[in-house]
C-alpha cells in the first residue's frame, strides 16, 4: 500500500537491535507500539535515541498505541517519540504523519 515496505519485530528489544544493526538511512521511520513484551515502546525509543549514531536522534518515531489520554501523549513525547497516534489508527492520518515526518527521504 502506498509503495511502503514495512518490517515487523515482536518486541521493543528486537526493534532496538534491528535499528542498531541497520545501515544509516535503511529506515525512513519507526512505527512504535507502546505496549510490547520484553521492552515497551517508551524504553525502546529511549534506547534508540541513546545509540551512538547520528540518525538515532533524527529518525522519526511514531507512537501507535491504545493509550489515548493526554498523559500518554506526554509520556510518548518525553521518551523521544515525534508524534503519538491513538488506536484504532486512522489510516489517512497515519499516511499524512508519515509523509510529514519523512519528507525529503527516500
Amino acid at each position: 500500500m502506498e509503495g511502503a515496505t514495512c518490517e515487523i519485530v515482536e518486541n521493543g528489544q528486537l526493534a532496538v537491535k534491528r535499528f542498531q544493526d541497520s545501515e544509516a538511512g535503511e529506515f525512513d521511520a519507526i512505527l512504535m507500539d507502546v505496549q510490547m513484551p520484553v521492552m515497551n515502546g517508551y524504553d525502546a525509543t529511549r534506547a534508540i535515541r541513546a545509540l551512538k549514531r547520528e540518525d538515532a536522534g533524527k529518525i522519526p518515531i511514531i507512537a501507535m498505541t491504545a493509550n489515548a489520554f493526554s498523559e500518554d501523549e506526554r509520556d510518548a513525547l518525553a521518551a523521544g517519540m515525534n508524534v503519538h497516534l491513538a488506536k484504532p489508527i486512522d489510516v489517512e492520518l497515519l499516511k499524512q504523519v508519515i509523509r510529514q515526518y519523512t519528507k525529503g527521504r527516500g
